[in-house]
């Protein structure tokens, strides 16, 4: 799948206000062509008025409300999202609802959701894996490309196995990604810099904070857009 080294880098729009968020969009411009909305967004109440604004000015758009309901559900709410213009949607949940998502996504491309950046072992293990969190997501790689989903989202410091043990035609997203060293107070506990993420196998990485706490986001993002440039 060939990918414009532009759309590689997806910016979050984790703010408060549509307002806010496109305040940021127009500042940004031709530097940032893809962009998440997530749950904050969504409790607006304005968050499909905002897609549409998105697609309307040319802009990619990555839904990520990680659907997690029973696999009808799931389908229903895949069909109506993919009739919007979003670009990539994710899922959290088992296989059957990878494949009720699958099923539905017409020219919507769906993200499974391995294991939150935000997530540690000792997370994993409070909340009652077995396992260690490179075998968790291994597994859940390969059943979202057997059940028909187009790619995972998943932290770079596990890229490296995927990209080993999973068909390279399987789509990664990268979120968790920082320029600078990780700092305390961030609840991202498994980050890689933007250079690790592509160096390891990932698609498209996901910024946030490092663009939008900039003195000047527009600035960052050119940044970043070099150095994606650079690396690939």
């Amino acid at each position: 799948m060939s990918i414009n080294n532009n759309d590689r880098l997806i910016f979050a729009l984790d703010v408060p206000e549509v307002s806010r968020a496109k305040e940021l969009v127009v500042e940004l411009g031709d530097s940032v062509s893809f962009y998440k909305i997530g749950m904050e967004l969504m409790m607006t109440g304005d968050y499909f008025s905002l897609l549409d604004w998105l697609v309307e000015n040319d802009k990619k758009v990555f839904v990520d409300l990680k659907l997690f309901d029973v696999p009808a559900t799931v389908s229903k709410a895949v069909k109506r999202l993919s009739q919007r213009g979003a670009y990539f949607t994710t899922i959290h949940g088992n296989q059957s609802m990878m494949e009720a998502a699958a099923a539905e996504k017409g020219n919507l491309k769906v993200l499974a959701v391995t294991a939150l950046t935000s997530l540690d072992q000792g997370d994993l293990d409070d909340m009652g894996f077995k396992c260690d969190v490179e075998e968790l997501v291994i597994s859940r790689a390969k059943r979202a490309l057997s059940s028909g989903c187009d790619g995972i989202v998943a932290s770079g410091l596990e890229l490296d196995h995927i990209r080993s043990e999973v068909d390279q035609k399987l789509l990664i997203v990268t979120p968790g990604i920082r320029p600078v060293e990780n700092r305390p107070t961030d609840d991202q506990k498994r980050v890689v810099s933007v250079e690790q993420a592509f160096e390891r196998g990932a698609d498209y990485i996901v910024v946030g904070r490092p663009i939008q706490n900039a003195d000047s986001p527009r600035e960052a993002a050119e940044k970043i857009q070099a150095s994606i440039a650079a690396t690939l």
